[in-house]
């Protein structure tokens, strides 16, 4: 076969419609099919013969089909796009209660309770007074989200309550080492319960 006439590699005159086209192309590649090197030589001439038409077609000398697909539209076709991976959600009744909070409120959240904790750091004294500072921060926050009071007050308790029930638990898996430490009692306590009132105060509503 010739390579610089693709007609002749094709086995086709060269006023062959598009479909005889690809109707030689396709018998060649089929009947070559176990040889590469001709099959690669069949598809060059394929490819030359359409650049020609498109050629012929962009001087507005011929008429091509929509559906010819040209040698250069194969390379830049984009790629599949990767299946869609479909993210559980949350049942409605959690979405009702769970907040994404900005970065300023998170921030603004946790200087509050920072400041309580350092205030029962100094003395132990003050660890029921901070104590109740936080369920009232806590109110504040959640009340500021939606204006909605019984919640506020619900979620607030239900933070403390937690709280000290997790203390008690760590204090009690943890009876002989506990009692040893400087900060354990109230402020080990406080310092549980803020830590939980500020996960209610930041991402509940």
């Amino acid at each position: 076969m010739s390579v610089e006439n693709p007609y002749e590699q094709l086995g086709i005159p060269e006023n062959a419609t598009f479909d005889e086209i690809q109707t030689a192309r396709d018998r060649l590649k089929q009947e070559y099919s176990n040889d590469p090197k001709r099959q690669e030589a069949i598809e060059t001439a394929y490819d030359a013969i359409l650049m020609e038409r498109l050629r012929m077609r962009q001087e507005g000398r011929i008429r091509v089909p929509e559906g010819i697909r040209f040698a250069e539209q194969r390379f830049s076709q984009a790629p599949p796009s990767p299946p869609t991976i479909s993210v559980k959600q949350p049942p409605a009744w959690l979405q009702n209660f769970l907040d994404t909070p900005s970065r300023a409120d998170i921030l603004w959240t946790t200087g509050v309770f920072l400041v309580l904790s350092g205030l029962v750091g100094l003395s132990v004294e003050y660890a029921s007074f901070a104590l109740a500072l936080g369920v009232f921060a806590s109110l504040y926050f959640l009340t500021r989200k939606e204006r909605k009071l019984g919640r506020s007050v619900l979620l607030s308790l239900a933070g403390l309550t937690f709280g000290l029930v997790l203390w008690g638990v760590c204090s009690s898996l943890l009876t002989t080492q506990i009692s040893s430490l400087p900060l354990a009692g109230e402020s080990l306590a406080a310092w549980i319960s803020f830590v939980v009132l500020w996960l209610v105060s930041c991402f509940l509503r």
